[in-house]
């Protein structure tokens, strides 16, 4: 890797206060994506995949009502760049010769498909997009299958029902066994919003330890974390503040990381902990991916952002769509976040995801 993140140590040593907690531990590693040029010999996000030529790409065979967002992915990549142009130079032109010349493409290939009107045509099946590509020698957390050392992930940018959210494909491969790389893979031609094109960025994979939720804690561990008087007993210099939620210090600032993750606690909130059940063999499935809208946010989690990007994090505002918060653009549910599960007995077993 060409650079690296830091998380800061948190504010309270967990175990210190809460020694019940130290058999729950767990190993994560922040993947820390950040805007660059990965090739297909890097682990990425929204990078190109070591794909085998010899292998078809895959494709959402799912039928994909018309989104009304009528960009493709190139063309939301061309106005990230035209708006990262103007944050950079305000008083840039508006549009350079290339935007204007993509602008006419665009409307060009709308005119052409929709001059017939109503039933408009849709695009089935349609090329799944790359997500992420991980190697194992980068993130160790991984549990590849046999000889697999690289995982890809991929998913369909239209939301599909009943979760209203981009269906996702999952490939373990070695990469040793791919000679001939597909140079162009196919991309759909739109996709349903833009959050759903991830930004090309390189990985600086970071190990951490991860405590859970407070909404994972079975309830005698929950109503532990939430006394004031063991968090006043422990003179941890908590502030006086949270003595009505004291949890709620926990879970921003103690318990699970925010952002892009392998392995660790999931992210709870927008629904309670329910455990997934592999389809086929019943084992309790684990957290393989979380798929982050932001980096960190602007309240308590602002304290996770690496020390490389602090000044980043906390300068005052930014431009819509130039948040150093969110450097892959995606954006998944209300600005949440995807876990992809797979089973820990066989990761080549179904997996499942839902969004937080």
């Amino acid at each position: 890797m060409v650079f690296v993140r830091t998380t800061p140590p948190r504010p309270v040593e967990v175990t210190a206060v809460f020694p019940e907690l130290a058999p729950l531990a767990r190993p994560a590693i922040r993947l820390h994506p950040r805007p660059g040029s990965p090739s297909v010999r890097d682990s990425s996000v929204g990078g190109p995949l070591l794909w085998p030529a010899g292998e078809p790409w895959p494709h959402c065979q799912s039928e994909h009502p018309d989104s009304g967002f009528r960009q493709s992915p190139a063309d939301v990549r061309l106005t990230r760049r035209r708006l990262a142009r103007l944050h950079r130079d305000p008083d840039g032109p508006e549009f350079t010769p290339e935007e204007e010349e993509s602008k006419e493409r665009n409307a060009a290939r709308l005119a052409e498909r929709f001059d017939a009107g109503p039933p408009w045509p849709a695009q089935c099946p349609v090329p799944l997009l790359p997500v992420a590509q991980l190697y194992l020698r980068d993130v160790p957390l991984l549990r590849p299958p046999g000889e697999a050392d690289l995982l890809q992930v991929l998913w369909c940018p239209y939301d599909h029902e009943p979760d209203w959210k981009p269906a996702t494909a999952l490939f373990w491969r070695s990469a040793a066994s791919v000679v001939d790389v597909l140079a162009t893979p196919p991309e759909p031609y739109e996709v349903n919003c833009s959050g759903y094109v991830p930004e090309a960025c390189l990985l600086a994979p970071e190990a951490i330890i991860e405590y859970p939720n407070s909404l994972d804690l079975n309830p005698e561990l929950s109503q532990v974390v939430g006394d004031w008087s063991r968090w006043q007993a422990a003179d941890v210099g908590v502030d006086s503040s949270y003595a009505e939620y004291p949890a709620e210090f926990y879970d921003g600032n103690l318990a699970d990381a925010p952002g892009w993750k392998v392995g660790g606690w999931p992210p709870w909130g927008r629904t309670d902990p329910y455990r997934r059940y592999c389809a086929v063999c019943d084992a309790q499935m684990v957290p393989l991916l979380t798929i982050a809208s932001f980096e960190w946010d602007g309240g308590e989690l602002r304290g996770w952002a690496p020390y490389e990007d602090r000044a980043a994090a906390y300068a005052a505002s930014h431009r819509a769509g130039q948040s150093p918060a969110q450097p892959t653009k995606v954006e998944v549910g209300s600005t949440d976040n995807m876990q992809l599960y797979v089973c820990p007995a066989s990761p080549e077993h179904p997996h499942t995801d839902l969004i937080q």
